[in-house]
């Protein structure tokens, strides 16, 4: 019942925040997290039960649950035309136009808003949004109450980028050999995510290898993002995760990462590892280093991804020159330079990781990999439909992946749509959830055949194997960005374990997984026209499809097991701590 009671306290204070902070996004992550076949048909709702031309808040949140993007845009372009629209309004129009990713029409809302209650709060959103991390701060600056808050909280993320760094007292100890120490944003049980499954595989095979591990996730997850129910420790698969849940988090973001350290620390010293290790982004690594400088042992950084990339990918090609961008950059770049080693997922992002300055030597490629249920010999898609309760007749295309725009799902579904009349026993299975999950159902909706679309959304985690096995070919329809082009995925590795032939865009990082003519084919990015054509040649070739399979899974069982990147994690660990202080 305390842990209940802290939970809570600590769940309110978050709410109370984002409030403040980003009130429309709020409530829009509030309704992903609910069941959809309670919230989609509660949207749909409140959007027909009202005048076609309505802008109210409601209406508005409503239509971006529910995935009608383009309706929101023409009501809120609506709402412009207005002349009786008062500040207030436009304020809260401009809040939503941001959601939608709008710039241009929220920049036309605050023209209209400058004498409302709240304008500086949202002025401020519109300038972080786009990167101007200063001018959000400046324009706070004299604010009072709620806005104050807010300034307070900008500026300390803003110091963050800056450069600062928690400041612990030295606290040595005698390490244990073999015990990691892994530092991590989020994990299992509560989060179902890409990052949770690597985490928890390179967990799991270190444990198999004879090491003894501690996974720490950030402090106040998971009860921030909603698991008021949450313990202080989880096991999943013998492996103890270790949550931070103090009674109470200080107000902003460097005053938390200073709790956190010190929270690290007091596990650390009970634990006595021999080395730390995290993963990105640099928020984690700040408070790792100051651990590992304490404790006088040393830390690795995992890059996983490019994540000043993948939030310039949303924002447009200007955002690369923001000074959000460059300052994130400059950490990311810090945090590699100052880590004992480096851990990367592939060559595209080892390339990018000595670009930034970092010694080759210090880096180790450490593939996404498999493992579990994935060694074992595959069903055929036919027992494995059987197993999933789906239609076993006609041939399956589809992807297990994050239903985000950069994953290109929309071209997918489009490619589909070009063949549904042509294949008339074809399917298509979409597997996972996300933030573009409304937009892509509603493009599902008008598209041909669609009553042969399946969107599955989150399933178990011991069903994935199965959902890859249901596929006649796995698509990864990856949008052309700089964090596609760089970032290898884990899903395609999966599908060529499970014995499926891959077509995926044509981008580099994805070339490292699949062999073209031996694994898959490849596509041209955003082209769904050329995917069409791509999904035909294969469909109609089912020799070739199995050859594929064959071929994939060989390589992947050879190359890409977490077994193999335990070894070598271990032969890098053993390196550092011999040399660490020399």
């Amino acid at each position: 019942m305390k842990q209940l009671f802290t939970n809570l306290r600590l769940a309110i204070g978050t709410a109370r925040e984002h409030l403040t902070d980003d009130p429309a996004l709020l409530m829009l992550q509030i309704s992903r997290r609910l069941p959809t076949r309670i919230v989609q048909p509660v949207a749909r709702l409140v959007r027909r039960s009202v005048h076609v031309d309505s802008v109210a808040v409601p209406v508005l949140l409503a239509g971006l649950v529910e995935g009608q993007h383009e309706d929101v845009i023409r009501r809120l372009k609506y709402a412009l035309t207005s002349d009786s629209l008062s500040a207030e309004q436009a304020r809260s129009m401009a809040d939503l136009a941001l959601v939608a990713n709008c710039l241009d029409l929220a920049d036309s809302f605050l023209i209209r808003a400058t004498s409302a209650r709240r304008f500086r709060a949202v002025q401020a959103r519109r300038f972080w949004y786009s990167g101007a991390l200063t001018s959000a701060v400046e324009f706070l600056a004299a604010a009072d109450g709620a806005e104050f808050r807010q300034g307070q909280r900008l500026a300390a993320e803003l110091r963050i980028l800056e450069g600062w760094r928690p400041k612990l007292k030295s606290a040595p100890m005698d390490p244990h050999p073999n015990r990691v120490l892994h530092v991590l944003t989020n994990s299992l049980p509560h989060t179902a995510s890409g990052y949770a499954q690597r985490s928890h595989s390179i967990l799991l095979s270190q444990q198999e290898a004879g090491w003894e591990i501690l996974a720490v996730t950030r402090i106040g997850y998971p009860v921030q993002v909603g698991k008021l129910n949450a313990r202080h420790r989880d096991v999943v698969d013998g492996v103890n995760y270790q949550r931070l849940l103090p009674s109470r988090l200080t107000g902003t973001m460097d005053g938390r990462l200073q709790q956190q350290a010190e929270a690290l620390l007091a596990v650390a010293l009970k634990f006595r590892p021999s080395v730390l290790h995290t993963t990105t982004h640099h928020v984690n690594a700040v408070v790792t280093r100051a651990v590992a400088e304490a404790l006088g042992i040393p830390w690795v950084y995992e890059v996983r991804g490019q994540l000043a990339d993948t939030w310039a990918a949303t924002r447009g090609p200007e955002a690369r020159n923001s000074q959000r961008y460059r300052l994130f950059q400059a950490r990311e770049t810090e945090a590699m330079m100052s880590a004992d080693l480096v851990v990367t997922l592939g060559d595209a992002m080892n390339k990018n990781i000595v670009a930034a300055g970092v010694c080759s030597s210090k880096i180790l490629i450490a593939p996404n990999a498999v493992g579990g249920q994935f060694l074992l010999k595959p069903l055929s898609a036919v027992e494995a439909r059987r197993e999933l309760g789906l239609p076993e007749d006609g041939l399956y295309i589809g992807t297990v992946s994050s239903l985000v725009s950069y994953e290109g799902i929309d071209d997918l579904i489009a490619a589909f749509g070009l063949l549904a009349n042509s294949h008339p026993n074809l399917r298509l299975l979409i597997v996972g959830d996300g933030a573009s999950a409304p937009l892509l159902k509603e493009q599902a909706k008008r598209t041909s055949g669609s009553n042969r679309i399946v969107f599955t959304g989150q399933v178990p985690r011991d069903k994935s194997a199965l959902y890859h096995q249901a596929l006649d070919i796995f698509v990864v329809p990856r949008k052309d960005l700089a964090v596609t082009r760089s970032v290898t995925p884990l899903k395609p590795v999966e599908a060529l374990a499970s014995g499926r032939p891959v077509i995926a865009s044509d981008l580099p990082a994805l070339r490292e997984i699949v062999s073209e003519g031996r694994t898959g084919i490849f596509s041209r990015p955003g082209d769904y026209d050329d995917l069409a054509e791509k999904l035909t040649h294969l469909l109609g070739t089912r020799e070739t499809r199995a050859a594929f399979g064959t071929t994939g899974r060989a390589e992947v069982l050879r190359d890409r097991t977490w077994a193999c990147n335990a070894q070598g994690l271990a032969v890098e660990y053993d390196r550092i701590i011999k040399g660490y202080g020399q």
